[in-house]
């Protein structure tokens, strides 16, 4: 085992603080990993502050689940990867590898996955350590190529809300020429623009805020709607093939439900705290579809890189250093950012 240099949650009350950790010497499937940028997610800050009903927080935490890094080191039966290779590691770090959803190459569905952070580590007991740390090893299948040509700040949060706006878009089929609707302009919403946009559909972005006219354009949007303006609202009733619903807060999404058209679907990937009303007949009319959808594999993660890659899309960041942690956690609850942080992680060695 060696140590590495990290910030923790000894409780849910603690700000994160300096500690170190031990990580586990490469096996022969492994890659030693020197973290070089770490995204913030609002996840990181629920987890840190055992916020998550059915996901109880085992302190001290250590969060961070949008890695960045440069290989240090391979076992001998990695063949992938070599040192020095720029490469990213996102939600997940092994799984059982043998169930039908790790077979269908859809590991976030695995029964027995491991996540980045506060999951049960096979290897060293306890629970796994997350990006907020100078190095990690993980299982090469769970490693991911940087394309070199993006910067590799705004690479971080493409393996966590990159994906989870990709997938969706991809899964049910968005492409040239259909009408696509994101709601929300935040960490999630803003990739969700780009990909839409990059992908060729006609976006038109739902915001409760006027202002977010300008940004929206500036990401790909063709049309921006305030959605409590009911007669803008009522100009789109029955035109999106498919909506993409960013927001985490409560909201009505029955308003979204009658702007699709026949065969439409709205996916959620935001997840409100409280649930959410559904009418029936905004479903029954139209046989439109509500659907969610979590993260993505790893095969999909990687094609959703190696898309950024050929379209030069990576996510607006923010950079910070580690010891202004607190400070963004701060900020992030009042959505004080555009759009995502980062942590440079050289801040670890001052």
């Amino acid at each position: 085992m060696f140590k590495a240099r990290a910030y923790s949650a000894a409780s849910a009350s603690s700000p994160l603080a300096p500690t170190t950790i031990e990580r586990r010497e490469p096996t022969d499937q492994d890659v030693r990993i020197e973290i070089l940028y770490c995204g913030v997610c609002h996840s990181d800050l629920h987890q840190a502050r055992d916020e998550w009903r059915g996901f109880p927080t085992v302190f001290p935490c250590v969060p961070g689940h949008e890695i960045v890094g440069r290989v240090t080191a391979t076992g001998s039966a990695v063949s992938r990867f070599k040192h020095g290779d720029l490469v990213a590691v996102g939600c997940m770090v092994d799984s059982d590898g043998t169930c039908p959803e790790c077979a269908a190459g859809l590991e976030q569905f695995c029964p027995n996955v491991t996540l980045t952070y506060n999951s049960r580590d096979r290897h060293l007991g306890g629970v796994t350590f997350g990006g907020y740390s100078d190095g990690i090893v993980v299982d090469q299948r769970f490693v991911l190529r940087v394309p070199s040509n993006l910067p590799l700040a705004g690479v971080a949060p493409l393996v966590c809300a990159g994906i989870t706006t990709y997938s969706p878009l991809r899964h049910w089929g968005v492409t040239r020429g259909q009408k696509v609707g994101v709601v929300g302009l935040g960490g999630l919403g803003h990739m969700g623009v780009k990909f839409a946009h990059a992908l060729g559909a006609h976006v038109v972005l739902f915001t409760t805020s006027a202002r977010k006219r300008e940004d929206a354009r500036r990401l790909g949007a063709d049309e921006v709607v305030v959605s409590s303006d009911a007669d803008a609202m009522s100009r789109h009733a029955g035109s999106f093939d498919f909506i993409l619903d960013t927001v985490s807060a409560s909201h009505d999404i029955n308003a979204y439900l009658h702007l699709l058209r026949r065969d439409g679907n709205l996916t959620l990937v935001g997840a409100p705290s409280e649930p959410l009303s559904v009418q029936a007949f905004p479903l029954l009319f139209g046989r439109h579809r509500l659907s969610g959808s979590l993260i993505g594999g790893i095969a999909e993660t990687q094609e959703m890189l190696d898309f950024c890659g050929r379209h030069a899309i990576t996510a607006d960041v923010e950079v910070i250093r580690m010891q202004e942690i607190n400070t963004a956690f701060e900020r992030l609850l009042k959505a004080d950012v555009k759009y995502r942080f980062v942590i440079d992680m050289a801040s670890l060695k001052s």
